[in-house]
């Protein structure tokens, strides 16, 4: 062991880590599509440094935007000041999102970002008359963060169980499943028919839940649900934390079914993978509703030290403009490469199903009882030269949107050999 990884060992608590089960793997720098060890060895970033690092490792066009800001100002507050880089990034994320949004409220992750729809949803109701709404809608194995209003409206009972009794309040919908999603759409119907009154917002995640073990949504659910919710005076909230910034193959999920959100939610990829950075973005018709004299108080008390921190924004701007011009063309061309490395992988006898929506893969094996097989194969992968990471016994593909035909060989070949190793160590009669 190193002295950085017993170092670590001494002083660091990581997240969502069993750390009496974990062995350090500390990395030292990175380059393109790739990580470093402190000991020299190479690995491509399959999760993209858990789903935000777009563009790849030290761009040079980002590090040029984040050394250029670092020469004119490192930090100020956005609380009642402002600057270019925090301006200019909002109009340009205004430009390119669904035409219903027209403000920017910055954040530093998606879990804030969330906890704000939230509060801006709720307040909304309340300065416009309609104090019961005070509920949300979610799916099923919903996440949306690890603050307790995000947790409030999650659904995955292994990560949030314990915290139950400091939640808001939220009424599930089934996880939308089958060709349609009807039986979804039809409790969602039913819900808002019976309690809209009560309901301020419906926020779910569009196409594919990420963190639910990457679960496909029915085309077309929606857009139906939007349509629902528009009906019924109900907020739509998108969480486009993990599928924005070219993840599905557009911009925004949301674009693909053409639906236009009351508030969206997005982090991750908004600044290259580089710094803490995020946003609500919000319609005029709830940014008018905070408007008023000082004396009135309607203003949206909700803030953080480094809202639009100036850094980030300067890199979020140029990080943008790469999206558009390289980065997101690049993942179309692989899309359907990867979906031919997945019907592949799909003939092993270990996998029991694949979802894939552009670059968002979940590879799901077989389970059994009393064993992690995703983290067994993801710790197989590293021997092959790959950082993969897994959800339950789903194994996550999430790589940058720079993937190119010899890294996509790389990560085909590393997952199936790790998957090899792993079932070899299993007895084929005992899948289920």
């Amino acid at each position: 062991m190193s002295e950085l990884e017993d170092l670590d060992r001494q002083v660091v608590w990581h997240p969502f880590t069993q750390q009496t089960e974990w062995s350090p793997l500390v990395i030292a720098r990175g380059e393109g599509n790739y990580l470093f060890d402190d000991a020299g060895r190479k690995y491509l970033d399959g999760v993209s440094s858990l789903w935000c690092n777009v563009h790849g490792h030290q761009h040079p066009r980002l590090d040029r935007a984040l050394r250029d800001q670092l020469e004119k100002l490192a930090h100020s507050t956005f609380l009642g000041l402002t600057h270019e880089p925090g301006i200019r990034l909002a109009a340009a994320l205004i430009e390119v999102s669904p035409r219903s949004l027209s403000r920017v409220f910055y954040s530093d992750s998606g879990s804030a970002a969330v906890e704000i729809a939230l509060k801006q949803s709720f307040q909304y109701w309340q300065l416009r008359g309609r104090p019961t709404k005070q509920k949300f809608l979610r799916l099923g194995e919903a996440y949306h963060g690890d603050t307790l209003g995000a947790v409030g409206v999650g659904g995955i009972e292994l990560f949030h169980r314990i915290f139950g009794p400091l939640l808001v309040s939220s009424i599930a919908i089934p996880t939308p499943a089958g060709t349609d999603g009807s039986d979804a759409l039809e409790r969602l119907e039913a819900e808002l028919s019976r309690h809209s009154h009560e309901i301020a917002a419906f926020i779910f995640e569009p196409l594919m839940q990420g963190a639910a073990g990457m679960l496909k949504h029915p085309a077309g659910f929606l857009k139906k649900a939007a349509a629902l919710c528009r009906t019924h005076h109900v907020h739509v909230i998108l969480d486009e934390v993990a599928t924005g910034f070219g993840r599905t193959g557009t911009l925004f999920a949301c674009e693909q079914e053409g639906v236009e959100p009351d508030l969206m939610c997005i982090a991750k990829g908004i600044a290259g993978g580089y710094l803490p950075l995020a946003a609500t973005l919000a319609t005029e018709e709830i940014y008018s509703a905070f408007l008023g004299a000082h004396g009135d108080m309607k203003h949206f008390f909700h803030g953080h030290t480094f809202t639009a921190n100036p850094l980030a924004c300067a890199v979020g701007l140029e990080s943008l403009a790469l999206l558009q011009e390289s980065s997101l063309p690049n993942a179309r061309a692989r899309i359907p490469d990867i979906a031919g490395a997945l019907a592949r992988i799909l003939d092993h006898q270990s996998v029991k199903e694949i979802r894939q929506v552009g670059m968002m893969i979940g590879i799901e094996l077989h389970a059994i009882s009393g064993r992690f097989l995703g983290r067994e194969v993801c710790e197989q992968a590293r021997r092959h030269g790959v950082i993969l990471r897994n959800l339950g016994d789903v194994v996550v593909w999430m790589p940058p949107l720079t993937l190119q035909p010899a890294d996509l060989a790389l990560l085909e070949t590393a997952t199936v050999r790790a998957i090899d190793t792993v079932s070899r160590e299993t007895e084929p009669t005992r899948f289920t």
